[in-house]
């Protein structure tokens, strides 16, 4: 009986197979969970010596953790936003919470970050701010900070199709987010689970995990959840994005009218196990999705 020999990995250079987007600030995985690459191997017949190129399908190369590695399996190209501005409404800065971490991940993608600390400024100032902003993120304390006036500047910020990031935790660090959330989606969060586990991806119609095969999940196959986590309400018009271990939905997205909104219970994971799995690609992920571009174009992104 004849048998064959493969030697793998000796001619490479096929391209990765990708269903892909033509919107060139995406990277060609964009949407994908699993990434597959073709390669050229060498088939050996050991009996004859003969030598025959085939290509087979492989996974590429993974981290620590089971996620792909390499930036090039992130959802956006490296510098796609340079020019854009992440607005962050800061408002918890517990436990050495500095924004290190996630300022450095999106700064990879072209984004500057400019933050309020602590508390926000008047309504005023955070509406001229805002003019410069692709998008904001609300980070959010155990007591109100924002008055009626600034919600009513984040509202229409949103409206006018700009992204906005809602993070709370557990109870009762989701004062604010909840303010801003209502106002805008009618949706709130609530409760405290306790998580602290890596999801893989939904199995089995199970509420676990991450879902599939959506644009700020691209190259995530594991997460970590965060430690003590809120729960988001259900709600029609919500997207589910995270599942916690506990099956408590974590984190969604609002996309409805040009606009997009992503809600969080878990705002623990960006400064807290950093390190494991997945946290860094998510909040790149994330951002980038917020621009929005299949609704501003490429006024949005760098030439």
């Amino acid at each position: 009986m004849k048998t064959k020999n493969f030697k793998i990995g000796l001619i490479l250079g096929l391209s990765l197979t990708f269903t892909t987007l033509t919107f060139g600030q995406y990277n060609e995985c964009a949407g994908q969970n699993k990434i597959v690459e073709k390669r050229k191997v060498e088939v050996i017949d050991d009996d004859t010596g003969e030598t025959t190129i085939q290509v087979v399908e492989q996974e590429v190369a993974k981290d620590t953790y089971g996620n792909p590695d390499g930036n090039q399996y992130d959802l956006a190209v490296d510098g796609a936003f340079e020019g854009q501005t992440v607005a962050v409404l800061h408002l918890y800065t517990g436990e050495g919470f500095d924004f290190k971490l996630p300022k450095e991940a999106i700064e990879q993608k072209g984004f500057s970050v400019y933050r309020w600390i602590n508390n926000p400024p008047t309504p005023e100032e955070l509406e001229k701010a805002l003019e410069k902003a692709c998008q904001l993120w609300v980070i959010s304390s155990s007591q109100r900070k924002l008055n009626d006036e600034h919600i009513a500047v984040i509202k229409s910020f949103f409206d006018s199709g700009k992204g906005v990031y809602i993070w709370g935790d557990n109870q009762p660090f989701y004062s604010d987010a909840n303010a801003v959330s209502k106002a805008l989606i009618d949706v709130e969060m609530n409760g405290n689970t306790m998580g602290n586990q890596t999801v893989d991806i939904q199995k089995g119609g199970k509420k676990i995990g991450l879902t599939p095969n959506h644009l700020i999940t691209t190259g995530l196959q594991y997460i970590y959840e965060g430690i003590t986590i809120a729960t988001l309400d259900d709600h029609e018009d919500l997207t589910p994005i995270i599942y916690g271990s506990a099956g408590n939905l974590v984190t969604a997205v609002y996309e409805k009218d040009n606009k997009r909104l992503i809600l969080d219970g878990g705002f623990t994971r960006l400064y807290i196990n950093w390190d494991t799995a997945g946290t860094g690609r998510y909040v790149k992920n994330a951002a980038a999705w917020l621009v929005n571009y299949e609704f501003f174009g490429d006024e949005v992104v760098s030439n």
